[in-house]
């Protein structure tokens, strides 16, 4: 039997609106640890000449130097703060955000471990009473709306807690760049709740939290498998009512394999688009791959752009 062929379909155009909302407010200043390779330099680059952010570079400044030289990127009148190596990179980096230097942390050629491990550090580091995780904010060609997958780099097994807090700083994010109040699902297996399989209970745990006031700012349901959140016709089908089950906007996974194997899974057969930031510590942290082309880079780069400029206004409404 032949395998029928599909058209790739092309890129949506939801990336270019966050970018483009982005260069609506002030470029963001952003701390860029350790940009030593071609595409962690040209991305940081790409972001300031976009009018996204206002890079510092830190890192060893004749290598920074010379990757510019070698591969025609313009860095002329950008500040560097020289570091020998990346792991002073990401010490610096983290400190200058301390100092108050930078609404935004870039993560450079160095591994996320490294960075993150200074972001974590008890004393020294960047953490907040909120725990720190991880969104994917996919554009999925095909699909009408950017989605958001979480957590699937940062918390392994996270705990009921955890969750509560994942699910928060997703929340918190979607509002925090204008679109409003998200259709959360608390993803499983299954849309029944049975001791069989934990994480259903847990998604049921986590929708009585929202309705006690524990998460805030979105709706929630769970627990519900991947068809019947994101599909009206699977969740018909199922009976499941609600203004989240087909029609999900933010998807909680169980655990970081489950997400991470989602979000690859609609990378390379879907052909989406994965920009990626980090929240709960002071600042927003991108985290970019090498494999990244320009527009995930640079969609990463304004996510963070347009909830620092929000964190600003806010701040600055308040004082």
């Amino acid at each position: 039997m032949l395998t029928p062929e599909f058209p790739v379909q092309e890129p949506t155009e939801k990336y270019q609106r966050l970018i483009a909302a982005a260069r609506d407010g002030s470029p963001a200043v952003t701390i860029v640890a350790h940009p030593c390779d071609e595409a962690s330099l040209r991305g940081a680059m790409d972001a300031a000449a976009a009018a996204i952010i206002e890079p510092v570079l830190v890192g060893p400044a004749a290598r920074i130097a010379a990757v510019a030289a070698e591969h025609g990127i313009d860095i002329a009148g950008r500040e560097i703060v020289n570091a020998p190596h990346s792991h002073a990179a990401a010490a610096k980096a983290v400190e200058l955000v301390r100092e108050g230097r930078g609404e935004l942390l870039m993560k450079g050629s160095l591994h996320t471990d490294e960075l993150m491990a200074e972001v974590v550090a008890k004393d020294t580091g960047l953490r907040t009473e909120r725990r720190i995780s991880h969104v994917f904010i996919m554009d999925v060609p095909g699909h009408p709306e950017t989605l958001f997958i979480t957590d699937a780099a940062i918390n392994i097994f996270p705990d009921l807690e955890t969750k509560r807090d994942i699910i928060q700083n997703a929340i918190d994010l979607w509002a925090g760049i204008g679109l409003g109040t998200p259709n959360v699902a608390i993803l499983s297996a299954v849309e029944t709740v049975t001791t069989k399989i934990p994480s259903t209970i847990e998604a049921a745990a986590l929708c009585k939290m929202a309705e006690r006031g524990q998460i805030t700012g979105g709706l929630l349901d769970g627990p519900l498998a991947f068809d019947n959140a994101i599909s009206p016709e699977a969740a018909a089908i199922k009976g499941i009512a609600g203004p989240v089950a087909g029609h999900a906007q933010i998807l909680v996974v169980p655990d970081l394999e489950a997400g991470n194997m989602l979000a690859k899974n609609l990378t390379f057969l879907a052909h989406a688009d994965a920009a990626g930031i980090v929240l709960g510590a002071r600042v927003p942290i991108i985290l970019t791959s090498r494999a990244d082309g320009v527009r995930t880079r640079l969609a990463s780069c304004a996510v963070a752009a347009i909830y620092a400029n929000a964190r600003r206004a806010k701040a600055g409404a308040g004082a």
